[in-house]
């Protein structure tokens, strides 16, 4: 019996998918856990994990292709099963859906029942000539020299191509079995319109040409147009609402860091001594990011007006804090949360932002790993920035922005001109949630915390 895989619904924002990479060909064997395919969301590009042992008998949106939640993205069953039956096509349809498929092309989509391997035969030993009817398209378009006169080509890319006059010939596919998509359209003409016209970006980049083909003055750079991904998409919409909706005012401060870094010093070697003694070299190194975490959620807890939500008749108090940090991913940035970071160790606080970064970085994090935090934390200070403000992350009340540390001359407690480190703290606030002075006093209590670490960790 063949399972149809379907688009899942990855956030409760999300309406359709976009298929970036298939992790397994037509004909390959897969295994409950094995991981499809990238799903990109508009929150995040995550991981589609399949559920059913078999065999992959058919894929039906290609990369660069989208689909609406709970519409079919492939098929998996056993060798010779029908594809076409099961999700009730009928002959025009099933076409419609394969495209035009290039068999030379596709041979690496066969494969050994025993060792589940792909091997070198003709498709047919997978899918049968009733279960996936050969196609029969017009030969108006340019095409490969495939020996049969025959290309691999979605049908969108098909319909795009004809539409824009383009010539095929030269364009490599990177689809499955070499399948011209979208984006390989894009990426080797420009940027391309379904309804026939060239873009006037691309226009604009033809006619400086002669500026990018100058590898010594143009760098990097290139003239070229991409679309917006689900998620920049959705960065675009949420920041650009808050700056519009949500009344900003910044405050900063610079503390003496200094005490802080002797601290986690301190702490790695204790617990390096700890790791030691049950005979365990390996241990979770605290991070300043960590400690900077902990403190906020110490700080946060005597001041409640930090942690709050403003709706359209009420203002909602939260009784846990609920930490989320900036991770920067491909093509964007996300924010993972941490869950009561009010209740957890510092240990414990460093070990979920460990797991959430991999999470994140590996494109495993779920959806609801980036929901409902309270409070945001955003650092720069790796990339060496030395202050920045960040833009409050909706529906929280305030954002701290974290700087790099500058060493300079500071005055110790007894007045003395001694040497140290400072760190400029910053804080965006909601000031239809946070007064001025309210939020002055939230950033003076997270100083002491991070100038004297024993305070938070008593």
């Amino acid at each position: 019996m063949t399972t149809t895989i379907e688009m899942p619904k990855l956030s409760d924002t999300m309406s359709v998918g976009t298929v970036v990479k298939w992790h397994k060909n037509v004909g390959y064997q897969v295994e409950n856990g094995d991981t499809l395919a990238e799903i990109e969301t508009d929150k995040a590009t995550m991981e589609l994990e399949n559920f059913d042992d078999g065999f992959l008998l058919k894929i039906i949106v290609q990369e660069g292709e989208e689909a609406p939640i709970g519409s079919p993205l492939a098929i998996v069953g056993e060798k010779g099963e029908s594809v076409v039956d099961d999700l009730g096509l009928n002959q025009q349809d099933s076409e419609k859906n394969i495209g035009v498929i290039d068999e030379k092309a596709n041979e690496h989509d066969s494969f050994d029942g025993n060792s589940g391997e792909p091997k070198e035969q003709n498709n047919e030993d997978l899918l049968s000539e009733k279960s996936v009817p050969k196609p029969n398209v017009q030969q108006d378009l340019d095409t490969s020299n495939t020996g049969d006169g025959r290309m691999a080509i979605s049908p969108l890319a098909k319909k795009i191509a004809k539409e824009n006059n383009l010539d095929l010939s030269s364009i490599k596919g990177s689809g499955p079995g070499g399948r011209i998509v979208k984006k390989d359209l894009i990426e080797t003409t420009g940027s391309v319109s379904a309804e026939g016209e060239v873009s006037k970006e691309e226009s604009f980049a033809s006619s400086n040409s002669s500026v990018a083909s100058n590898p010594i003055s143009a760098g990097l750079l290139v003239s070229k147009t991409v679309p917006h991904s689900k998620m920049r998409a959705t960065i675009a919409q949420r920041l650009s609402e808050s700056k519009s909706t949500i009344p900003h005012f910044y405050l900063q401060k610079e503390i003496n860091i200094k005490p802080l870094l002797d601290a986690r010093i301190a702490i790695n070697e204790n617990l390096a001594e700890q790791a030691d003694a049950r005979g365990n070299p390996n241990f979770n190194k605290i991070s300043v990011n960590d400690l900077v975490l902990k403190a906020c959620s110490e700080s946060i807890k005597w001041h409640p007006e930090i942690n709050t939500s403003w709706s359209d008749n009420e203002i909602v108090f939260f009784d846990q804090v609920h930490l989320s940090f900036g991770v920067a991913v491909d093509g964007g940035l996300v924010t993972p949360v941490i869950r009561n970071a009010g209740a957890l160790s510092l240990v414990d606080i460093s070990l979920e932002a460990k797991d959430l970064i991999s999470r994140a970085r590996n494109k495993k994090l779920s959806p609801e790993a980036m929901n409902g935090s309270t409070f945001t934390v955003t650092n720069l200070g790796m990339y060496g920035i030395d202050f920045f403000s960040g833009i409050i992350n909706p529906p929280n009340a305030a954002i701290l922005s974290v700087g790099s540390s500058t060493a300079k001359p500071v005055l110790d407690e007894h007045g003395r001109v001694v040497a140290g480190k400072t760190l400029t703290l910053g804080l965006s606030c909601d000031h239809r949630l946070v007064d001025g002075a309210c939020g002055a006093s939230f950033l003076g209590t997270l100083a002491k915390n991070l100038e004297s670490p024993t305070r938070m960790l008593l």
